[in-house]
């Protein structure tokens, strides 16, 4: 049975642990495989009056069909700035307005960007597994000093690292799937 600062120690790692796999999760939404997705423009920042706003925040955003998207200013003055905010992006994608909607044709995806997007996702993935990591060595040493400052008992703190370890592999896993349902995503032409 672990007592309530074991429990603590193990609360704070398994939500960091999960907040590392969510960041990952997130980050892989934001690869453009082809397919017109809104989300593209979420990195892409306009000066907005003074102040940096990605673009889904001032406008509309919408993919009208798997080619192409459309984006619609809430202030029509703003359609230039966020067509250059799109070129600085390099995001591969050329912005067309006619005053009123930017639309942005999406091309398809080479081979070698493809390889370069699973190389990428990988390489995402592991950075995530770094921090799960890091998270299960923070908590090992949290739980030592707990047995040794504050009285826990040598059984609780190895019955706690071990599920230290059980979090850290449920994660990695999780990172994992991802990883590969992503790189069977952009592998699929």
């Amino acid at each position: 049975m672990l007592d309530e600062r074991a429990k603590e120690i193990l609360e704070g790692a398994d939500e960091k642990m999960q907040e590392a796999v969510m960041f990952l999760e997130e980050d892989l939404k934001n690869y453009r495989l082809g397919k017109a997705n809104p989300s593209i423009f979420n990195s892409v920042l306009v000066d907005y009056y003074g102040t940096k706003t990605p673009v889904p925040q001032m406008s509309s955003v919408t993919a009208p069909d798997a080619k192409t998207l459309a984006i619609q200013p809430w202030d029509k003055s703003m359609i230039s700035k966020i067509e250059k905010a799109i070129l600085d992006a390099n995001i591969g994608l050329t912005p067309q307005n006619n005053g009123e909607i930017i639309r942005c044709t999406v091309p398809a995806l080479t081979e070698e960007r493809r390889r370069e997007l699973v190389k990428k996702a990988k390489a995402t993935g592991e950075n995530a597994k770094v921090v799960v990591r890091n998270e299960r060595r923070d908590a090992i040493e949290l739980l030592k000093k707990a047995q040794k400052n504050d009285g826990m008992s040598e059984d609780t703190e190895k019955e706690a690292e071990g599920d230290v370890q059980k979090l850290t592999d449920k994660n990695i896993k999780a990172i994992d799937e991802l990883v590969a349902a992503k790189e069977k995503e952009i592998l699929t032409v």
